[in-house]
């Protein structure tokens, strides 16, 4: 009975160990409390099917949804350094999950958040913000029509790491 009573103790502090450590690797992370229910980074599990919305001709994969109480919340990672404020594209990014994020479960987010190495934002997902959105990727399609769309950059490093490279007769390298 003793040996019983001993082996029920190790197990439970062997859980109480485990949930500690997990609840750290989720706050480093930069992930809020509640339940991961989306991860594209396989670092948990499978990687997910992009989520699509066809109101919106949109697709995305957010790093991680996370059920926070019933408000799905749109994370997204970023490796490097973080700025002051959170860089515009990475903001819009957010918006564009919360639009996704919206069709796929019903529910629109509240918020969204971007991890930096160093710090973590949330960004309050409005509807100004959600029109700036749209305001942009009208911008883009009409761009994406334009014959000729010349490079938006100088920089040969971000040039060498561009996915279109092999396609664009301005590359830098």
């Amino acid at each position: 009975m003793a040996g019983l009573l001993i082996a029920l103790f190790v197990l439970l502090l062997a859980a109480v160990l485990l949930l500690r450590r997990a609840s750290q690797g989720q706050r480093q992370a930069g992930l809020p409390r509640g339940q991961v229910i989306y991860a594209d980074t396989g670092a948990w599990r499978r990687t997910e099917r992009p989520l699509f919305s066809r109101q919106h001709r949109l697709t995305g994969k957010p790093d991680y949804l996370v059920d926070d109480s019933g408000e799905i919340i749109p994370v997204e990672v970023k490796s490097g350094a973080a700025p002051p404020q959170p860089y515009p594209s990475h903001v819009l990014q957010l918006a564009a999950y919360g639009l996704l994020v919206e069709e796929a479960f019903g529910t629109r987010p509240s918020y969204g958040i971007v991890h930096y190495r160093d710090r973590t934002f949330a960004v309050d997902l409005t509807p100004g913000l959600t029109d700036r959105l749209f305001s942009t990727l009208d911008e883009m399609r009409q761009q994406g029509k334009a014959g000729d769309v010349p490079r938006s950059h100088d920089n040969p490093a971000q040039c060498a790491a561009c996915g279109y490279r092999p396609f664009c007769d301005q590359s830098l390298v």
